[in-house]
Protein backbone atom coordinates (compact mmCIF):
# COMPACT_ATOMS: atom_id res chain seq x y z
CA UNK A 1 0.00 0.00 0.00
CA UNK A 2 1.13 3.66 -0.74
CA UNK A 3 1.63 5.76 1.90
CA UNK A 4 -0.94 8.68 1.53
CA UNK A 5 0.95 11.76 2.01
CA UNK A 6 -2.11 14.25 1.36
CA UNK A 7 -3.19 12.99 4.38
CA UNK A 8 -0.15 14.12 6.87
CA UNK A 9 -0.99 16.64 9.46
CA UNK A 10 2.26 18.24 10.32
CA UNK A 11 1.02 19.64 13.79
CA UNK A 12 4.24 20.51 14.99
CA UNK A 13 4.07 23.92 12.95
CA UNK A 14 0.19 24.53 14.28
CA UNK A 15 -0.78 26.65 16.95
CA UNK A 16 -3.10 25.31 19.76
CA UNK A 17 -6.80 25.15 18.91
CA UNK A 18 -8.99 24.08 15.45
CA UNK A 19 -7.84 23.43 12.17
CA UNK A 20 -9.99 22.29 9.81
CA UNK A 21 -8.95 20.08 7.19
CA UNK A 22 -10.91 18.71 3.91
CA UNK A 23 -10.72 15.40 2.09
CA UNK A 24 -12.57 14.80 -0.88
CA UNK A 25 -12.07 10.27 -1.63
CA UNK A 26 -13.70 8.44 -4.01
CA UNK A 27 -13.00 4.50 -5.50
CA UNK A 28 -9.30 4.79 -5.80
CA UNK A 29 -8.99 5.69 -2.10
CA UNK A 30 -10.64 2.21 -0.83
CA UNK A 31 -8.98 0.18 -3.72
CA UNK A 32 -5.72 0.92 -1.99
CA UNK A 33 -7.01 -1.06 1.49
CA UNK A 34 -9.75 -3.81 -0.16
CA UNK A 35 -12.53 -4.18 -2.36
CA UNK A 36 -15.06 -2.85 -0.81
CA UNK A 37 -18.96 -3.76 -1.64
CA UNK A 38 -20.09 -0.78 -3.11
CA UNK A 39 -19.00 1.55 -6.05
CA UNK A 40 -19.19 5.26 -7.25
CA UNK A 41 -18.49 6.41 -3.99
CA UNK A 42 -17.69 10.20 -3.37
CA UNK A 43 -17.28 11.10 -0.10
CA UNK A 44 -16.32 14.43 1.79
CA UNK A 45 -14.53 14.40 4.77
CA UNK A 46 -14.63 17.69 6.95
CA UNK A 47 -11.91 16.99 9.86
CA UNK A 48 -11.77 19.46 12.35
CA UNK A 49 -8.38 18.81 14.54
CA UNK A 50 -8.07 20.42 17.91
CA UNK A 51 -4.27 20.49 18.95
CA UNK A 52 -3.81 21.03 23.39
CA UNK A 53 -0.74 20.60 24.30
CA UNK A 54 -0.26 16.86 24.59
CA UNK A 55 -2.86 15.60 22.74
CA UNK A 56 -5.39 16.31 19.91
CA UNK A 57 -9.30 16.21 19.49
CA UNK A 58 -10.20 14.91 15.86
CA UNK A 59 -13.75 14.99 14.66
CA UNK A 60 -14.58 13.29 11.23
CA UNK A 61 -17.55 14.31 9.19
CA UNK A 62 -18.37 12.30 6.38
CA UNK A 63 -21.07 13.14 3.99
CA UNK A 64 -21.41 12.06 0.15
CA UNK A 65 -22.75 9.18 -1.79
CA UNK A 66 -22.20 5.25 -2.74
CA UNK A 67 -23.57 3.00 -5.17
CA UNK A 68 -25.01 0.05 -3.12
CA UNK A 69 -26.93 -3.10 -4.02
CA UNK A 70 -30.43 -3.17 -2.83
CA UNK A 71 -30.51 -6.11 0.55
CA UNK A 72 -34.14 -6.61 -0.95
CA UNK A 73 -34.47 -6.22 -4.96
CA UNK A 74 -30.83 -6.45 -5.36
CA UNK A 75 -30.79 -3.69 -7.91
CA UNK A 76 -27.96 -0.59 -7.65
CA UNK A 77 -29.20 2.76 -5.87
CA UNK A 78 -27.55 5.88 -5.01
CA UNK A 79 -27.06 5.85 -0.90
CA UNK A 80 -26.42 9.00 0.94
CA UNK A 81 -23.84 8.84 3.38
CA UNK A 82 -23.85 11.27 6.96
CA UNK A 83 -22.03 10.41 10.59
CA UNK A 84 -19.76 11.96 12.32
CA UNK A 85 -17.09 10.77 14.72
CA UNK A 86 -14.44 11.64 17.22
CA UNK A 87 -11.21 10.44 18.44
CA UNK A 88 -8.53 11.56 20.83
CA UNK A 89 -5.08 11.07 20.09
CA UNK A 90 -2.11 10.93 23.00
CA UNK A 91 1.27 11.73 22.93
CA UNK A 92 3.06 9.82 24.94
CA UNK A 93 6.95 8.80 25.54
CA UNK A 94 6.32 4.90 24.28
CA UNK A 95 2.86 4.19 22.36
CA UNK A 96 3.70 0.37 21.89
CA UNK A 97 3.66 0.25 25.99
CA UNK A 98 0.30 1.44 26.50
CA UNK A 99 -2.28 -1.50 27.34
CA UNK A 100 -5.35 0.42 27.60
CA UNK A 101 -7.70 -0.48 24.88
CA UNK A 102 -10.04 2.23 24.49
CA UNK A 103 -11.00 2.38 20.93
CA UNK A 104 -11.28 5.91 20.96
CA UNK A 105 -8.12 6.66 21.79
CA UNK A 106 -4.67 6.19 19.73
CA UNK A 107 -1.67 6.90 20.79
CA UNK A 108 1.96 8.06 19.13
CA UNK A 109 5.26 9.00 20.16
CA UNK A 110 6.23 12.40 21.76
CA UNK A 111 8.96 12.67 19.27
CA UNK A 112 6.60 12.37 16.02
CA UNK A 113 6.07 15.43 13.93
CA UNK A 114 3.31 14.15 11.55
CA UNK A 115 -0.16 12.48 12.10
CA UNK A 116 -1.45 10.51 9.05
CA UNK A 117 -5.31 10.38 9.31
CA UNK A 118 -5.80 8.22 6.17
CA UNK A 119 -6.55 5.04 7.98
CA UNK A 120 -8.80 6.91 10.00
CA UNK A 121 -10.83 8.13 7.07
CA UNK A 122 -10.84 4.59 5.78
CA UNK A 123 -12.51 3.30 8.99
CA UNK A 124 -15.03 5.79 9.57
CA UNK A 125 -15.59 6.09 6.20
CA UNK A 126 -17.08 2.20 5.88
CA UNK A 127 -18.28 2.39 9.14
CA UNK A 128 -20.73 5.26 8.16
CA UNK A 129 -21.97 3.24 5.45
CA UNK A 130 -25.46 1.62 6.83
CA UNK A 131 -25.39 -2.07 7.00
CA UNK A 132 -28.76 -2.44 5.73
CA UNK A 133 -29.11 -1.10 2.25
CA UNK A 134 -32.84 -0.88 1.22
CA UNK A 135 -34.24 1.38 -1.94
CA UNK A 136 -35.67 4.30 0.35
CA UNK A 137 -39.78 4.31 -0.44
CA UNK A 138 -41.48 6.93 -3.17
CA UNK A 139 -42.84 10.06 -1.99
CA UNK A 140 -46.16 8.77 -2.92
CA UNK A 141 -44.82 5.85 0.53
CA UNK A 142 -44.67 2.09 -2.02
CA UNK A 143 -41.42 0.73 -2.06
CA UNK A 144 -38.77 2.32 -4.28
CA UNK A 145 -38.05 -1.46 -5.12
CA UNK A 146 -37.98 -3.16 -8.12
CA UNK A 147 -41.75 -4.23 -8.56
CA UNK A 148 -40.98 -7.54 -10.16
CA UNK A 149 -38.42 -8.60 -7.88
CA UNK A 150 -41.21 -8.03 -4.74
CA UNK A 151 -43.26 -10.13 -6.86
CA UNK A 152 -40.99 -12.88 -7.02
CA UNK A 153 -39.92 -12.32 -3.34
CA UNK A 154 -43.80 -12.59 -2.15
CA UNK A 155 -43.97 -16.00 -4.27
CA UNK A 156 -41.22 -17.73 -2.81
CA UNK A 157 -42.47 -16.83 0.75
CA UNK A 158 -45.99 -17.82 -0.49
CA UNK A 159 -44.37 -21.65 -1.81
CA UNK A 160 -42.50 -21.38 1.71
CA UNK A 161 -45.12 -21.19 3.71
CA UNK A 162 -47.18 -24.23 1.59
CA UNK A 163 -44.33 -26.31 2.00
CA UNK A 164 -44.43 -27.03 5.82
CA UNK A 165 -43.58 -30.39 7.06
CA UNK A 166 -46.43 -31.60 8.85
CA UNK A 167 -44.52 -32.40 12.12
CA UNK A 168 -43.79 -28.77 12.42
CA UNK A 169 -47.66 -27.86 11.41
CA UNK A 170 -48.47 -28.06 15.00
CA UNK A 171 -46.05 -26.05 16.32
CA UNK A 172 -47.64 -23.16 14.50
CA UNK A 173 -50.23 -22.80 16.62
CA UNK A 174 -47.47 -22.03 19.73
CA UNK A 175 -45.77 -19.30 17.86
CA UNK A 176 -48.57 -16.88 17.75
CA UNK A 177 -49.44 -17.17 20.92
Amino acid sequence: MKPHKQYDIAFVGLKSGEHEFGYDIDDRFFAEYSKPDFSDSHLHIRLIFDKQNRFFLLKFEITGEVTVNCDRCGDLFTMPVWDEFKLVVKMVEDPLAIEEEDPDVAYIAINESLLNVAGWIYEFALLSIPMQRVHPNKESGESGCNKKALEVLKEMQQKEKENINPIWKDLEKFKNN
